[in-house]
């Protein structure tokens, strides 16, 4: 594994994966290519030792993806998107994988890790996971050595989750919320950066799938409380009803940007965020994962509840 693309590198989960790689391996010549559309967006891993960037839209140009995997060891893909219409999930998350797929075979590069999502199935409710569920399909039928991770919602330092709810109790005396009683297991960013990493170095892993999550289960609405809590200023939480969350994130759609949440969001939280318990997890990979409560407090509580990661990250490291 001397020589790895990872698509979607310069992503929350890519540049962790990119430091556990460099973490890993960094000495040892391999070479981590990433592409981006435009160079200044790699700011976050351009000075990672191995790490080389490279100006390619896999998505919009044809040509990029060839290029780009031709001569790799082995190929990540990170690449997903939490909000669109059903003709941008299916480009990012199924017309991508199928592509991808075919440049590997053209280019004899066999070994693929790719990042999923929990709730997949083909009935399942929204878009995202009906996309997620087809992209898998792509991948795992097409002859390669394939592995799939299926996290659950995955917090960090950087993570536009549980810094979203932090943020916004900064503001608002109440917090209205669509999904309260939606379940969730979340998992730390660095748990799935080195899961992928395993994934890489195990050939054990190889037509396998796996679950990760966080050893528990909360709902939308604890997770609110949690951060506002550990960011100091926690507010009280008013449950929506279906008519009003559908309401509230029809709304949120409209807003520019990319919105905090939308309707097709609210269908996919009619699944469970949770490890089904039928396909191996995070443990059989060596790891063990994280509590979110050793973890949040370490970046929702400021500077100095994040010179406390420290040894959060010398436990992964010494767990792996």
């Amino acid at each position: 594994m001397n020589n790895v693309l990872v698509l979607g590198g310069t992503g929350f989960v890519g540049r962790a994966t990119c430091a556990e790689l460099v973490e890993r391996h960094g000495g040892g010549g391999t070479t981590i290519a990433v592409p981006t559309r435009r160079l200044a967006h790699g700011h976050t891993v351009r000075y990672l030792p191995t790490v080389e960037l490279v100006e390619a839209d896999v998505v919009r140009d044809p040509g990029a993806l060839p290029r780009l995997v031709a001569g790799r060891d082995a190929v990540v893909n990170l690449i997903a998107v939490l909000h669109g219409d059903e003709a941008r999930f299916r480009t990012l998350h199924v017309e991508l994988p199928r592509r991808l797929a075919e440049a590997c075979r053209a280019a004899g590069v066999r070994r693929v890790v790719h990042v999923s999502a929990l709730g997949v199935g083909p009935n399942a409710p929204s878009l995202y996971l009906r996309s997620k569920t087809e992209g898998e399909a792509v991948l795992t039928g097409s002859g390669l050595d394939v592995t799939v991770l299926r996290p659950s919602v995955i917090f960090g330092a950087d993570d536009r989750f549980l810094n979203l709810f932090a943020s916004l109790q900064a503001v608002f005396p109440l917090m209205p919320l669509a999904g309260a009683d939606a379940r969730f297991q979340p998992v730390w960013v660095q748990d799935v950066a080195q899961a992928i990493v395993h994934c890489l170095e195990r050939r054990d892993t190889i037509g396998r799938v796996y679950e990760c999550v966080g050893p528990h289960v909360y709902t939308l609405a604890d997770l609110v409380r949690l951060a506002g809590r550990h960011a100091g200023h926690e507010r009280p939480v008013l449950p929506l009803p279906g008519a009003l969350a559908s309401l509230q994130a029809r709304l949120m759609e409209l807003a520019p940007g990319e919105p905090m949440m939308s309707r097709d969001n609210l269908l996919s939280m009619q699944v469970p965020n949770v490890a089904t318990g039928e396909v191996p997890g995070l443990e059989a990979l060596g790891i063990t994962p994280a509590a979110l409560e050793a973890v949040a407090p370490t970046y929702l509580g400021g500077a100095a509840g994040r010179a406390r990661l420290g040894p959060l990250r010398t436990r992964a490291h010494r767990d792996s």
